[in-house]
């Protein structure tokens, strides 16, 4: 615990933020997963467009690494095209 009165806030501010960016990260995870469990012969490039926008954003906002997030979608994709060939 800080000192001063601007250590102590800082400290409370930092533990606020960690908790609600390991909040946001595991929402992320979860849609990633539901993603991946409802791929099937039927599923189009569209399925892929909302959980993309929420990776770029995530990495936009600086939750996960931009190379990370790019890796991810990466990924995603190939998985997209093995299900539906």
């Amino acid at each position: 615990m800080g000192n001063t009165n601007q250590a102590i806030k800082r400290a409370r501010q930092a533990d606020a933020r960690r908790d609600h960016a390991s909040q946001q990260r595991s929402r992320l995870r979860t849609e990633i997963r539901k993603y991946i469990a409802g791929l099937t012969k039927d599923s189009d490039r569209s399925s892929l467009a909302p959980v993309q926008g929420h990776l770029d954003r995530a990495a936009q906002k600086g939750l996960i690494p931009k190379n990370r997030a790019a890796r991810i979608i990466q990924r995603l994709n190939a998985r997209l095209k093995r299900a539906t060939a």
